[in-house]
């Protein structure tokens, strides 16, 4: 057999692909036939006999040709011409060994495959008992004649005698059967040897008197019963009966791949393959990866490959699998590129592993911890420190477990502090109550009133302070990128411990009529000042609008879980404009409950890596009070365990900031710039002041009515021109201060 050349209807890079082809869940025997309807009508079928011989016939019925040239090895193993692709030497190490979940997965099929071979074949037994003990008599005669016909030499050139014979030739009939009569001679010398050697040997130890072990002529029996049987059995009738149900696989092929992608109904893709076959193209060859295989398709010019993702279904379809078995997204490259991973089972049917720190463990928020599996079974890692969190999904899609799941691991680092609302009002948090500062559960106006004094407070409060502590601690050189350090949390007495607020379902907040619009507007703010700052906003919400999430919060916050969601608005307001463009599309999984989990779990991440499909890991209630019994004991040791039944927010040191301002006023001076002015404070009490701007002190001084504005000077005979306050309306405030004091 040849292999086909390089040439001018021909890309040299589609000739051929890998040494490994990979095999899919097929299902049971009718599941199979029916697989291997509907493939697409060869456009092309000038390529000859030679090439027709490449392809994998496995997937297209026998009266329909296959479209365009295989990725896969023909199945006599012969490898192909890679001088000719260009692409270099296959891997030494096949991609499935490379990594650990690679190994293990295929560790774990291999042995699944086999337990359920035996199994099914043990069951039987007594059935293939039955047709051996029928068989193996036949088969005994059967042998007894041909051993017969072997000595005569009967068959050896009775063909030619026989035409010999028909064209009335004697003397090349005798010639031919002194042939076999010589043939016939010595075949009956060895055969009678044999006779004589075995009758002296039966003979030698029946005189000996050799005891022969009571397992042995059970032993030769079972060796010889399916030897006669199946020499006894007829051709149409096997003894064992063919596995056909089970976890039995099909080769993965190119041309598995083009009848999924031509079924999809893009008209663009249907075009190009109809005018060349070779307008679906694979820049790589398809390869084990993980528990499934995976192929990377280049698709025809013009057509993005988040135009199959949007028709993952029709995908499936085509290829006849279950849509949780079938995993398209965009490949790195270019847009046109697909990456198309597929499992040896539906995602449903295979075992999810259990949280990593579910039995034991702590967490490092300035670390990653695993977080989501992908559908390769392989874990992702997540980390909290420097990021917001925003989950989003419609009813049933799995966001309430996975906002659970991010405080759970905050609660096992015991330098965080915790304080977070449920609005749902069903303690789906109540877990975690007892190692939190500030919890609340409820739909009621106070509850959500409190939550809007929590953002207040992390704003006006929290999130100045701790930037005044770390402008304190850069000019000590702790803090060199002016953000929270894991030496700067540890300190107990630095105040900048990471601090994790929870907002389960955040519409309720940001909808209600009193606290939502203010609300919004603050936790922007936190966001965008608060990263840095060590404070982590986890927020989860079922719609996804711009009046229940403000747009402010989206646009900035900037690690994002879509789940299941009903359209491209929803899923752009959650992963960011464009996404869905691009083929990260949540609309493909399906919400479920806790009788039909369906997609329960799965949704694009962006933030966390490489944007895709991943699943977080489920913890339920009762796992949630063990991760928690065991943060609390974490938390007792470490002296950071909140005080129970009660909800304390520390407050800022009491100070002066009208005596304060008196107090640094420059000698002499009837008016002074906010700058000058703030340097003094920070050097008078840097614990308050240190990292006020002009801007800071403006807005302080606002409730006390002392007018800033623009205070000119010259300084080296050039005018200079500065936001500041003169010496009478600060004299003017404090007087009118005292004045109120003395009438109250």
């Amino acid at each position: 057999m040849t292999q086909p050349q390089s040439g001018p209807d021909r890309t040299p890079d589609h000739s051929f692909t890998a040494p490994l082809s990979g095999f899919i869940w097929t299902g049971p025997p009718d599941q199979d036939s029916a697989s291997s309807a509907g493939a697409p009508p060869r456009q092309d079928d000038d390529q000859g006999a030679e090439e027709d011989a490449f392809f994998d016939r496995e997937s297209v019925p026998e009266d329909q040709s296959a479209t365009g040239p295989p990725v896969d090895p023909p199945d006599d193993g012969m490898p192909s011409d890679r001088s000719q692709t260009g692409r270099g030497r296959a891997p030494i190490v096949p991609p499935w060994m490379r990594t650990s979940a690679g190994r293990r997965a295929m560790l774990a099929w291999w042995a699944r495959d086999v337990a359920y071979v035996l199994g099914y074949h043990s069951i039987r037994l007594p059935k293939y008992a039955i047709k051996a003990g029928v068989y193996a008599p036949v088969g005994f005669v059967s042998g007894i004649a041909r051993v017969l016909r072997w000595a005569s030499a009967e068959e050896g050139n009775h063909a030619l005698r026989q035409a010999a014979a028909d064209r009335n030739d004697p003397a090349t009939w005798l010639k031919l059967d002194k042939q076999r009569e010589r043939q016939a001679r010595w075949r009956w010398s060895i055969l009678l040897l044999v006779c004589l050697l075995t009758g002296a040997s039966v003979a030698t130890l029946l005189a000996l008197d050799v005891t022969v072990p009571d397992w042995a002529w059970p032993a030769v029996l079972a060796t010889l019963m399916p030897i006669l049987a199946r020499a006894g059995r007829p051709a149409d009738k096997p003894i064992t009966d063919h596995v056909t149900h089970g976890p039995r696989y099909r080769k993965l092929t190119a041309d598995l791949v083009r009848r999924g992608l031509l079924s999809t109904g893009i008209s663009a893709i249907n075009q190009a393959v109809a005018k060349d076959q070779h307008a679906i193209s694979f820049p790589e060859e398809i390869h084990r990866d993980g528990p499934g295989h995976l192929a990377i398709v280049d698709l025809p010019f013009g057509v993005e490959a988040a135009d199959v993702v949007a028709r993952r279904g029709k995908l499936a379809s085509g290829m006849r699998l279950p849509l949780d078995q079938v995993w398209p997204e965009p490949a790195q490259g270019h847009p046109g590129r697909l990456a198309l991973w597929v499992g040896y089972q539906p995602a449903g049917q295979m075992q999810t592993p259990s949280w990593p720190l579910l039995k034991g463990g702590s967490v490092d928020v300035f670390k990653s911890f695993p977080l989501f599996i992908t559908p390769r079974m392989e874990i992702v890692n997540a980390v909290l420190i420097f990021r917001n969190w925003l989950v989003g999904g419609q009813p049933g899609s799995g966001k309430t477990n996975l906002l659970r799941l991010l405080v759970l691991a905050a609660a096992l680092d015991p330098r965080a502090e915790l304080r977070g609302y449920e609005f749902k009002g069903v303690g789906d948090f109540s877990a975690v109550e007892p190692v939190c500062a500030e919890y609340g559960n409820g739909q009621d106006d106070e509850t959500i009133g409190k939550a809007a004094a929590l953002i207040g407070w992390l704003y006006h409060t929290e999130c100045q302070q701790r930037a005044a502590k770390i402008a304190h601690y850069h000019v000590l050189g702790m803090a060199p990128e002016n953000k929270v350090t894991p030496e700067l949390a540890a300190r107990k007495d630095s105040g900048l411990h990471p601090l994790v607020v929870f907002l389960n379902e955040a519409q309720e907040l940001f909808q209600h009529k009193d606290h939502g619009a203010e609300a919004g507007e603050l936790c922007e703010k936190v966001i965008k000042l608060g990263r840095a700052l060590g404070v982590i906003l986890l927020l989860d919400t079922q719609i996804p609008d711009k009046d229940s999430l403000p747009t402010g919060i989206t646009r900035n916050i900037n690690t994002r879980v879509c789940m299941s969601v009903r359209d491209q608005v929803a899923n752009d307001m959650i992963l960011g404009t464009g996404m869905y463009k691009a083929g990260y599309r949540a609309t493909v999984f399906e919400p479920g409950d806790d009788a039909d989990p369906r997609d329960a779990g799965w949704g694009v991440v962006v933030g966390v890596g490489k944007p895709g499909a991943r699943r977080s890991f489920e913890v339920n209630g009762d796992q949630a009070k063990q991760v928690i019994a065991r943060a609390i004991e974490m938390r007792v040791k470490a002296g950071t365990m909140p005080e129970p039944d009660t909800q304390p927010r520390p407050e800022p040191p009491a100070y002066d900031l009208l005596a304060d301002l008196a107090r640094v006023w420059p000698a002499g001076d009837d008016a002074a710039w906010n700058a000058i002015l703030c340097e003094r404070l920070a050097e008078l009490r840097p614990e308050v002041y240190g990292g006020w701007r002009s801007e800071q002190l403006t807005s302080a001084l606002k409730p006390h009515k002392v007018k800033v504005g623009p205070i000119g000077r010259r300084i080296d005979g050039k005018k200079h021109t500065r936001r500041g306050i003169y010496r009478a309306d600060l004299a003017l405030a404090i007087a009118d201060r005292n004045q109120s004091r003395s009438a109250e």
